[in-house]
């Protein structure tokens, strides 16, 4: 259906009896145009991010106005689900593909297959934290590949999810193309008391890597890292107020700038869900735009895919259904 003459929304998931959550999507453009959606589809009962989930997938010939019959991308193979949809396109051309494995509140680590089909196949599943143990958490829609060849993956860290919701942010990286895996030396951390959790990077112009990440203290916070995700600098408040809800960042192709999806609230709803624009590497934002701002309903989790002009946006409804939005990259600007 279309909001308005520019922007285009459709349900792309919704929730069901039988399917009640469709959350924590990616969406990747393959090679001959296609687009491909997964997304983390909780089936039999229950919507916590500890009831049972699949990896599941779409796709669509048309830029993403309709979309084919789901199927399933990542079984369940966990104790209790895995979650989290990760696409990136490798510089050598095939798909990486990122998801968790969650087995207990002890134990729930981020897991790497490939497609050299454009996701018609699935290579067999590489550990990313193998000698980790612990509770990690990944985000949907955050692995990226510096200039140099490098993949990052970064993660929130806590020993026991159910023992203590205080996460600090590291970063995984692959110097192979995800063959073998690394822990950050460092970890980022904030007040006691606080959390840095939920993470994403970006690569920046003057080479350095920002990570941004979910916190409790009102606002989006960063760190930098010189030696491509290996250590960090001490966080700082990116001075853009949010409640406990994550943030997606990414390059935007045509014009080179930066674009935040976020809610933008100091309230705890996750309400609205708004866009801004950073034309100095993220040090300011301007242009800050409301994709949805209906307060009988929150949004959260968005991804972003680049496709031409386009900019394709998904996220959750009331932690049930999801969304799509696909909006101009001029409306960004207006």
């Amino acid at each position: 259906m279309m909001v308005d003459a520019e922007i285009f929304s459709l349900t792309v998931c919704p929730s069901s009896e039988r399917n009640p959550r469709n959350t924590e999507a990616d969406i990747i453009e393959l090679k001959d145009g296609r687009l491909l959606l997964g997304w983390t589809e909780f089936y039999c009962y229950g919507g916590s991010d500890f009831s049972p989930a699949r990896i599941s997938g779409k796709i669509s010939w048309d830029r993403g106005r309709s979309w084919g019959e789901p199927f399933t991308i990542q079984e369940n193979i966990g104790v209790m689900n895995v979650m989290e949809a990760d696409f990136l396109r490798l510089q050598t051309g095939e798909i990486a593909f990122f998801f968790c494995i969650k087995n207990s509140g002890s134990d729930c680590h981020p897991y790497m297959r490939k497609s050299y089909d454009e996701g018609e196949s699935w290579s067999e599943i590489v550990p990313v934290a193998k000698f980790h143990p612990g509770y990690f958490t990944l985000n949907n829609d955050r692995a990226i590949q510096l200039s140099s060849g490098r993949i990052l993956l970064p993660a929130a860290f806590t020993p026991n999810i159910h023992v203590s919701s205080k996460l600090v942010s590291v970063c995984f990286y692959s110097d192979d193309n995800g063959r073998t895996w690394y822990r950050s030396r460092g970890e980022v951390s904030l007040l006691p008391g606080s959390t840095a959790e939920e993470p994403g990077v970006i690569e920046l112009e003057d080479g350095r890597v920002m990570m941004w990440m979910r916190t409790s203290l009102g606002h989006v916070y960063r760190a930098y890292s010189s030696n491509g995700g290996e250590t960090w600098s001490k966080p700082e408040s990116m001075n853009v107020i949010s409640p406990r809800s994550p943030q997606t960042i990414k390059r935007i192709p045509k014009t080179g700038d930066l674009l935040l999806i976020w809610n933008h609230t100091r309230g705890p709803r996750r309400v609205p869900l708004t866009a801004a624009v950073s034309h100095d590497e993220g040090e300011t934002w301007e242009n800050f735009k409301d994709i949805e701002a209906d307060e009988s309903q929150t949004y959260a989790y968005p991804s972003v895919t680049f496709v031409g002009d386009e900019a394709l946006i998904t996220y959750y409804c009331d932690h049930k259904s999801l969304r799509l939005k696909i909006i101009p990259i001029e409306w960004f600007y207006k």
